[in-house]
């Protein structure tokens, strides 16, 4: 700042781009396997797109972004985000990573219909529509099944967890039996509600370090379907293939001299697809071509291509298509609608949460976390089905406080009361949003869905301050007062 009677902390600045410094600090600040970013390219309706995902290590994010967790860029100016929580939607699975992950989407490649489509004038959101819906799915799924991810997320679980497994198993057990002794909270809960089995938590197995090279030698299905045994897909699935190869996780959306991937059946290009490089691994999925029935046999071939080669590399392979198979589980984002043989509209599914892993947390770990002094409860959707963790501050501010006001009940009381309180609710607004019959998702004024575990976290940090005395309150309360209170109303 040059001006006169202003002062700056320097004369000199460097204005840098996203990206850019993104490529300037990757070694510092990405996770380890995960530099260069692995990367993907995806087709929807013809429309080609690059991804790119950031991995940060612990606390390293902040710098970077703030509550995004996917960007849309076009010709390096972002043109629309989705917040951060889209990676703790169930469909995604990767709460653990939800502060670490960036991923960028490069929409530069798509035609100026499907950008307005895409993107509002103002290039603060993104419009809503069918595109969107289509990206967002596919984006889901590439997350979801990336080996490279699931394998951190899981690592993080660990590191989160796993000294505090053998603490958390009693205070599950009281849970449940706190249930069980109230007809309201077991008719919600009970007969769904179980204690698993979490405790027993895979360690990861040490691997060496994948160094691909900037132009492969190799890109090779990794199993052959010839006419006489084909890739079998139902026509209500995306097909999936995989490939051997030698190339960097980033070869397909490097700034320098990327290869190309096309996708072609019987001579047609496939508008639906998504290939993904990781260590080694090339995986495919893509939508059928319409009109084709069960029974069909189609020749599928890829080309791989990039300057440094004379020929691509060409493969084909056969598919056939077969009948359709019913879904297991609902579409994501929506609830399952009624399992139940009787007949009508009345029948509710009942529960069918597990209890959760409950890990406490001190002021140490606050920063770690993500907490401060007023959060109560975080919940995180472990992976596995129906099961979560949650994470109780020990050290919330009106905990604290009314430990420190109250003389008459012990401390370690009013530590249960607020431990086995917040779970309760916990719980309670996850089966809440998981009950078929609750009338629908919740909307906020950007027509997003409300993410679950935020609403858990903003809910239970206004109930903090008036939990405990409430419940010491309620349980003052003498029947001969209630008696003559009544008295007095009537």
């Amino acid at each position: 700042e040059r001006r006169k009677g202003y002062s700056g902390h320097s004369f000199e600045s460097i204005l840098s781009g996203l990206s850019v410094r993104l490529e300037e600090d990757k070694l510092h600040n990405l996770e380890e396997g995960f530099s260069p970013p692995p990367t993907s390219n995806i087709s929807i309706s013809g429309q080609l797109m690059k991804v790119s995902f950031f991995v940060f290590k612990r606390g390293q994010s902040e710098k970077y972004k703030k509550s995004e967790g996917i960007i849309f860029t076009v010709n390096g100016q972002t043109h629309g985000n989705l917040n951060k929580t889209f990676f703790s939607r169930q469909d995604v699975r990767m709460g653990y990573l939800i502060d670490s992950l960036l991923i960028i989407v490069d929409c530069s490649g798509i035609e100026g219909r499907s950008r307005e489509d895409l993107f509002m004038n103002s290039r603060d959101r993104l419009r809503s529509g069918e595109l969107r819906t289509k990206i967002e799915k596919e984006l889901a799924s590439l997350v979801k099944n990336h080996n490279g991810l699931k394998a951190l997320s899981d690592k993080r679980r660990r590191e989160d967890i796993e000294e505090k497994l053998e603490d958390s198993k009693p205070l599950a057990e009281v849970v449940e039996s706190i249930i069980k002794k109230s007809p309201t909270l077991s008719n919600l809960f009970i007969k769904g509600v179980r204690i698993p089995d979490p405790f027993k938590i895979s360690s990861a197995v040490a691997t060496e370090e994948y160094r691909g090279v900037k132009f492969p030698t190799l890109f090779k299905l990794i199993k052959n379907f010839g006419y006489d045994n084909p890739k079998n897909c139902p026509i209500n699935n995306r097909a999936r293939i995989q490939y051997k190869t030698d190339a960097s996780n980033d070869y397909f959306d490097r700034d320098h001299e990327p290869g190309s991937f096309k996708l072609s059946c019987e001579g047609e290009e496939i508008l639906d697809s998504a290939i993904h490089l990781w260590n080694g691994t090339a995986t495919l999925n893509f939508d059928l071509p319409e009109n084709k029935k069960p029974g069909e046999i189609l020749i599928i071939k890829s080309v791989v291509n990039d300057i440094s080669r004379v020929d691509p590399f060409e493969e084909e392979f056969y598919l056939r298509i077969e009948e359709e198979i019913l879904k297991k589980s609902g579409s994501p984002g929506r609830r399952k609608p009624p399992s139940t043989e009787k007949e009508g509209n009345d029948a509710e599914k009942q529960s069918s949460l597990d209890l959760p892993n409950i890990i406490e947390v001190d002021r140490s770990r606050w920063d770690h976390h993500g907490f401060n002094r007023n959060t109560a409860l975080k919940v995180i959707y472990s992976g596995e089905q129906d099961h979560y963790d949650f994470y109780i501050n020990i050290d919330n501010v009106h905990l604290l406080t009314e430990k420190k006001a109250s003389s008459k009940i012990n401390s370690k009381l009013l530590d249960a009361r607020y431990k086995y309180g917040m779970v309760i609710i916990g719980l309670a607004l996850l089966n809440d949003f998981n009950n078929p019959s609750s009338k629908g998702e919740i909307k906020n004024d950007g027509d997003e869905t409300v993410d679950i575990y935020e609403k858990i976290s903003d809910f239970t940090k206004i109930i903090s301050p008036i939990l405990l005395p409430l419940i010491s309150g309620l349980s003052d309360l003498k029947e001969e007062e209630l008696v003559a209170s009544y008295s007095e109303d009537d």
